[in-house]
């Protein structure tokens, strides 16, 4: 399953969309800072909507087009199914990133 998700800062503050095959694995990744770049940059972390899709193409086109679109676009297909911007990483069982960093939650290894 490939699921194109959304990001936030906050209520109403930055978004960011990506899409990956280890939904939850990814946005611990953006908790603990270690997917670096814009995310990090301007501290979103918290996802707020996400939909699953069986094919990665997809998945991909389905990415391409919400990044494409308008700022108050993005903010509706949030609210439409989250209106009080929850985040979702802890209703789906995410693991706290002060406590433990699981194995499982790695999407890659540095290789030295």
């Amino acid at each position: 399953m490939y699921n194109v998700y959304l990001l936030a800062s906050r209520r109403n503050g930055t978004l960011y969309c990506g899409v990956t095959n280890r939904l939850l694995a990814r946005v611990y990744e953006h908790k603990t800072k270690q997917a670096l770049g814009f995310t990090t940059r301007y501290g979103v972390d918290q996802l707020v909507w996400f939909e699953g899709h069986e094919l990665e193409n997809n998945a991909i086109t389905r990415e391409k087009r919400i990044k494409r679109w308008r700022r108050a676009w993005k903010i509706a297909l949030i609210e439409k199914t989250n209106p009080d911007w929850d985040d979702l990483y802890w209703k789906l069982g995410g693991v706290d990133p002060a406590v433990i960093v699981p194995e499982t939650y790695r999407m890659w290894e540095r290789q030295e």
